[in-house]
This record gives C-alpha cells, sequence and structure tokens, in this order.
C-alpha cells in the first residue's frame, strides 16, 4: 500500500470494523433468544429483546426525534451539545495532564534519585478509585479563592481527566527520553555539550515514537476521566449526565440512552483524530512507534 493510499485503506478498515459490529450485534440479537444464552441457570450471554439489544437503525432513528420536556430539539441537538460540553473539558484536562506529565518525566530523567522516589506513587496514583476522588477533588477546589476567581465544578472535572492522562504521558515520555543509545549520548558529552541542547537535539527527538502512544492513551484516560466525573460530581451539560438521565428511560424507550453513548464514542474519536494531526506534524521523527 503506498503512502497516498494509505490513508483511505485505514478509514475503509475503520468502516469496515464498524460494519463488522453492526453485523455481529443485529446477527445475534436475530439468533439468540430473548432471555439471553442460559447454561446450568446462568446467563452466559446477554438477552437480546429490544428493551436489552434495540435494533442499531432504531438507535439511530431515534436521533431525529424531538426530546421531551425541550421546546424544538431534537435528539441528535442535545447530544451534540453534550459532546462538545464534554469535549472542551476532556481537552482542558488533556492539555494539563500532557504538562504534568511532560514536566515530571523531564525531572525524572534529569535526577536519577527522582525517579527512585517519584515514579512509584504516579504509578500508585492509578490505584485510587475514580468515583471516590471526585466529589473530594469538587470540595477542595470549592474553598479555592484567588481574587475573582471563582472555582466551579467543571474545573473539577477536568483536574479529573488530567489526573487520568497524566500517567500515560509521564510514563512514555520518560521511556523516550531514555530511548538514545548509550554512544550518542557519550558522544554529545565528549563534546561538551550540555543536558539542555542534549535534551532538544537528541532525546526529545527520540522520545516521539513513544510519545504519540502516550498522546492516544492520554486523550482516551481524558474523556473516559470526565465522563466518570460528570456522573460522580452531578455536572449538568455533559455526556455523562445525559447517560444517567436517559437511562431512566431505557425499559420505555430502549433506544434513547444509546444516543450519550454514541456522544461519548464520538467524543473519543474526535480526541484520537486530534492526537494524530499532532502525528503528521511529527512526521520527521516517526520511524517507528513503540506501544504504550
Amino acid at each position: 500500500m503506498s503512502r497516498r493510499t494509505a490513508p483511505l485503506g485505514r478509514l475503509a478498515l475503520g468502516a469496515l470494523g464498524i460494519a463488522a459490529v453492526i453485523a455481529v450485534w443485529e446477527g445475534y440479537k436475530a439468533v439468540a433468544p430473548d432471555t439471553g444464552v442460559v447454561v446450568g441457570g446462568t446467563t452466559v450471554l446477554p438477552r437480546s429483546s429490544d428493551i436489552a439489544m434495540p435494533h442499531v437503525w432504531d438507535m439511530f432513528s431515534r436521533l431525529s426525534d424531538p426530546v421531551i420536556g425541550t421546546i424544538g430539539d431534537t435528539m441528535w441537538q442535545t447530544v451534540l451539545d453534550a459532546g462538545l460540553f464534554t469535549l472542551r473539558i476532556a481537552a482542558f484536562g488533556w492539555i494539563i495532564g500532557v504538562v504534568v506529565g511532560f514536566a515530571l518525566a523531564l525531572v525524572m530523567q534529569r535526577f536519577t534519585i527522582a525517579e527512585a522516589a517519584v515514579l512509584p506513587w504516579i504509578v500508585l496514583s492509578q490505584t485510587v478509585p475514580l468515583i471516590a476522588i471526585a466529589p473530594l477533588v469538587r470540595r477542595w477546589g470549592s474553598q479555592i479563592t484567588i481574587g475573582g476567581f471563582e472555582w466551579q465544578s467543571e474545573h473539577s472535572v477536568a483536574v479529573i481527566a488530567a489526573y487520568l492522562a497524566f500517567f500515560p504521558v509521564a510514563v512514555g515520555v520518560l521511556r523516550g527520553l531514555k530511548a538514545p543509545d548509550a554512544t550518542h549520548v557519550d558522544l554529545m558529552h565528549t563534546y561538551g555539550i550540555g543536558w539542555w541542547r542534549t535534551l532538544v537535539s537528541l532525546r526529545l527527538p527520540a522520545s516521539v515514537p513513544f510519545l504519540l502512544p502516550a498522546l492516544r492513551l492520554a486523550a482516551a484516560s481524558a474523556v473516559i476521566g470526565t465522563v466518570v466525573a460528570e456522573v460522580s460530581i452531578g455536572l449538568r451539560g455533559g455526556v455523562g449526565r445525559l447517560i444517567i438521565e436517559y437511562a431512566q428511560s431505557a425499559s420505555s424507550d430502549p433506544a434513547k440512552p444509546w444516543a450519550p453513548i454514541f456522544a461519548a464514542i464520538a467524543v473519543g474519536l474526535v480526541a484520537a483524530a486530534f492526537v494524530g494531526l499532532l502525528g503528521l506534524a511529527l512526521k520527521p521523527y516517526r520511524r517507528s512507534e513503540i506501544p504504550a
């Protein structure tokens, strides 16, 4: 596959993957019993009733229907607004997470004692339940007063998103900064080149194959953190809260709860596409990519 046709090939594979998911969904719904597959009294495969698994075309047609309780707004307009709201917060959290993760990686690469002291805590930080700390972040943030600045619930959600996003960046960039061969580093030292110039000329370009996967993972983590934090804090306007609200209508309107789920998927795809654009900008340094 040539370089010109490679993007089209990837798009075709993506479309084929979506079509395969739809085919599996509808195929299982067509052959499986409404009560699901039960073995020895245990349900091993989900129910296929219209309430549990509505048809794909019902889900998409529901997007064009009006939203109950609003004037003139269709489902897709409400979901689009919620998706943009969540995307804005996730992007803010992603930027914070990238900056913090990059700074930690630089410090840990520069000072060995810092890596030994900080890296275990960075790993340990990801074991804390997100639902448990979200209300605490909101409470602590509400007590912050700097001049005329007032802490909003949106800021708490962004902090939670950054909390998840900084980890893959810190670990990935640290691996990348250590990627140059020892002979190349020794050569820089031989010519008397200091740490800063070595960082800019050697270590940062060498870290790109590690950086891009870490940024993609950080983008996905920021979206997940934003949606979960919106639910935990109770922030209205985003996809997370919309999922909870629409889930209450699952029994009477089974296609409705899937609308905000599609929005969350779309937000994740937009975040991944943005990182892909960054990858195009860094193409001269992308000889290969190292999985995060």
